[in-house]
């Protein structure tokens, strides 16, 4: 199936997906736990896909800032793009096609 995108939808798309990767980045940069949490140790016949895990210091205030601030940013640009008015044009059984299609319409298009 070939889509004719609008540039807008393309563009809004490629954002979503640098803002994803960028909030990922961030992501794995924080503690593993947002709260202060004691570590635990592994012990043998208890299965832990970590191994031995340090004590968690909690997100500092500014990381939860910024953390919420991604979390606002991607729910604004999804929701931009889901209910964007150029999925009307499509016939229904189409639409899942074509957003599929849309995650990589920027690399086509070079946006």
């Amino acid at each position: 199936m070939t889509v004719d995108y609008p540039p807008r939808l393309v563009a809004l798309q490629a954002q979503l997906h640098r803002v994803r990767s960028q909030h990922e980045e961030l992501c794995a940069t924080l503690p593993w736990s947002a709260d202060p949490l004691e570590g635990w140790q592994a012990r043998e016949g208890v299965y832990s896909h970590r191994g031995d895990v340090e004590a968690s210091p909690g997100y500092t205030p500014q990381q939860r800032a910024r953390k919420a601030a991604f979390e606002r940013r991607l729910s604004r640009l999804t929701g931009l793009v889901l209910t964007d008015p150029f999925w009307a044009t499509l016939a229904r059984e189409d639409i899942v096609e074509a957003r599929m299609g849309l995650k990589r319409a920027h690399l086509v298009q070079g946006a």
